[in-house]
């Protein structure tokens, strides 16, 4: 009976992350959907301008999640708020396959 209850939850949690319409990103067909992200997030995912994060290396289910929110106004931002609406869900997949796909390394600052 435990057995039973183990398998149920593992396919419930499963289900979770693969059901919430998460469709599988491409990351050629994200960096070309990333041109219209160059302005604020830079094509290499390195902000151009202050008040825009840096996307490069993020985490692809953050990156899903937060385009979602933009697009359903759960979260706000005055240039998101007029892109996200405009994304579809193989958008959001494709781009958070691109930024996140991108390779971030860290060191020291210059001596």
């Amino acid at each position: 009976m435990r057995l039973a209850v183990y398998i149920a939850v593992g396919f419930g949690v499963a289900a979770c992350i693969v059901g919430d319409g998460f469709a599988a990103g491409d990351v050629v067909a994200g960096r070309q959907k990333a041109l219209m992200c160059q302005t604020c997030h830079g094509l290499d995912g390195r902000a151009k301008i202050p008040e825009a994060p840096n996307l490069a290396g993020q985490s692809a289910t953050y990156l899903v999640k937060a385009l979602k929110d933009y697009r359903s106004g759960a979260r706000k931002n005055d240039m998101m708020s007029l892109v996200g609406p405009t994304l579809k869900d193989q958008d959001i997949a494709d781009l958070a396959a691109y930024y996140s796909a991108i390779e971030v390394t860290v060191g020291p600052p210059p001596k």
